[in-house]
């Protein structure tokens, strides 16, 4: 198999012109080809009226030695990697006590999924709901305003991550592409097709939850078992030792393997983990404001007359400011044609996050723009990230009025110092609603004095930007886990805990879903490779 690069056809091109430009690249005719994939597709917009889609497409040929030796000079094309999965090891016939994986959201999906794929039937341990009626509760505190502490954004089947944009990409290495694995298994429950080679692959809300539901299905038909409202509230121990872990309710399951896939929100988990001793530190995280344009606006900017165009879709932007006081502003988490929704899972706090559907056509671009916190900003013990963030979300709680809206303010009053009392032509998109206000004193005075340096170095990049009507909402804290649960490189078990597997975005080792899900994977490889002492080769 060859891989070629840097494949550049227009907008409007056909199959026939994507066929015509490899077999160009390869010099060889249309009857030498076999086959070809993509692999990935993405866009040049440095030159707006002449964006193009830029490709990277396998191919199988005849006598491929042949042509290698023909276009040795060509720079674009390349023997293909080899990206296929193949499995570490597999079960044997009998366990003595079968894993369990604690979470339902990515890393734990994916590690209860690679588990039951070799065998080893393991019991998954979820403490919110089933991901349908997870999602009437979660409607129930953006339409009626109430809460339910264990089903909600940030707890249930699917994990934080359903209730978002659904990104499949992310910055990490990834030398045995897992991620290949991670989009394969996607596509196989229901994702579209076209997440295996966009450059910026998304699902969507409504498309997570069936995939969610098709995915657990999967882990059943191998003999795993989920099990939901099943919270854990503490560990059973011998001198460092996992034996078990006990329930809510009061049951024990007992165990020797646990993967901890607990999610940045558990905050009660993280107080029992400390109170048994296991090793975790605090750290850094980021905290902001939602911030909400026109969509058109977004689009214009960074697409110009090509704004609209069908195969583009709606634009998105990555953004950063190293300020002046030390502290890096950056945008996070952006939703094209998405929604701002109420993301707290405890009562009397206001946490914001970003959604969006597969189709991104709602008429606002919502993103986070953050800033840096780290451990030196707060008292030096493990949880003391999670006092800080509840700190600034109870705040927010009483500057929205204290019903679950959330604070706001125009974009124009913020960097004028001055509170807002109405909208203009942006309207907030969060429920169950948006007071406006003064943001000032909504976070740190540093991260405010680094977001009102921030925006207008924005706006020469992107202009229009810093729009007097653009609104912020307030606040977003969860970036990512404020604690990290430290695991050994070679093993990924707890540096003290043995038998103890933290996995993905709540132990501190990923940041959204394909991260997470990437996570887990590692993590059930090594978790199989303690069990079976003999890989398969």
């Amino acid at each position: 198999m060859l891989r070629i690069t840097e494949i550049k056809l227009a907008l409007d091109h056909t199959a026939a012109d994507l066929l015509a430009a490899v077999c160009r690249e390869l010099a060889v005719g249309v009857d030498a080809v076999i086959g070809h994939t993509i692999v990935r597709r993405g866009h040049d917009a440095r030159k707006r009226p002449l964006i193009r889609f830029v490709y990277t497409i396998d191919v199988e040929v005849k006598d491929e030695a042949a042509v290698l030796a023909r276009i040795r000079r060509n720079t674009h094309v390349a023997l293909a990697p080899d990206t296929g999965y193949r499995f570490v090891a597999h079960a044997p016939a009998s366990l003595p006590m079968r894993p369990v994986v604690i979470g339902f959201g990515p890393a734990g999906m994916f590690a209860g999924l690679l588990l039951a794929q070799m065998g080893f039937r393991p019991i998954i341990l979820e403490r919110g709901k089933a991901v349908r009626e997870r999602t009437q509760d979660t409607w129930g505190l953006w339409r009626k305003r109430q809460l339910d502490p264990e089903s909600n954004v940030q707890f249930g089947e699917g994990g934080a991550g359903t209730f978002s944009d659904g990104k499949l990409y992310s910055q990490i290495k990834d030398p045995k592409h897992y991620g290949r694995k991670v989009i394969a298994e996607f596509i196989a429950a229901g994702a579209p097709p076209e997440i295996a080679y966009v450059s910026k692959p998304h699902i969507g809300t409504f498309r997570l939850v069936g995939i969610v539901e098709k995915m657990r299905a999967t882990i059943e038909s191998l003999g795993g078992e989920i099990r939901f409202q099943s919270r854990i509230v503490d560990l059973v121990m011998e001198s460092n030792v996992l034996q078990g872990v006990v329930l809510a309710h009061g049951e024990r399951v007992l165990t020797n393997s646990v993967v901890l896939a607990i999610g940045h929100s558990a905050r009660d988990t993280f107080e029992m983990l400390d109170r048994r001793g296991v090793y975790m530190e605090a750290k850094p995280f980021s905290v902001g404001f939602r911030i909400e344009h026109p969509q058109q606006l977004i689009d214009r900017c960074r697409f110009g007359e090509t704004a609209g165009h069908p195969e583009l879709g709606a634009a998105d932007y990555k953004l950063v400011h190293h300020a002046s006081n030390g502290r890096a502003v950056y945008s996070f988490c952006m939703c094209p044609g998405g929604t701002v929704v109420a993301a707290t899972s405890e009562a009397g706090r206001v946490v914001t996050n970003g959604m969006s559907q597969y189709s991104r056509n709602e008429r606002n671009a919502n993103s986070a723009i953050v800033v840096n916190i780290t451990p030196e900003d707060y008292p030096d013990t493990p949880l003391a990230g999670v006092a800080f963030q509840r700190h600034w979300e109870s705040r927010a709680f009483e500057q929205g009025g204290g019903n679950y809206n959330a604070p706001g303010q125009l974009l124009g009053d913020f960097l004028a110092g001055r509170p807002s009392t109405r909208w203009g032509s942006v309207l907030p998109s969060y429920t169950p609603g948006v007071t406006p206000g003064d943001l000032s004193e909504a976070l740190p005075s540093y991260v405010i004095d680094a977001m009102r340096e921030a925006f207008p170095v924005f706006d020469r990049q992107i202009k229009g930007y810093a729009l007097a009507d653009a609104v912020l909402t307030g606040v977003e804290t969860r970036t990512s886990s404020p604690v990290r649960i430290r695991r050994n490189d070679a093993d990924f078990q707890s540096v003290n805990t043995r038998g103890l597997y933290p996995a993905g975005e709540g132990a501190g080792y990923a940041g959204g879903i394909l991260s997470a899900a990437i996570d887990g994977i590692k993590v059930a490889e090594a978790l199989a490779l303690t069990l079976v002492p003999s890989p398969l080769t």
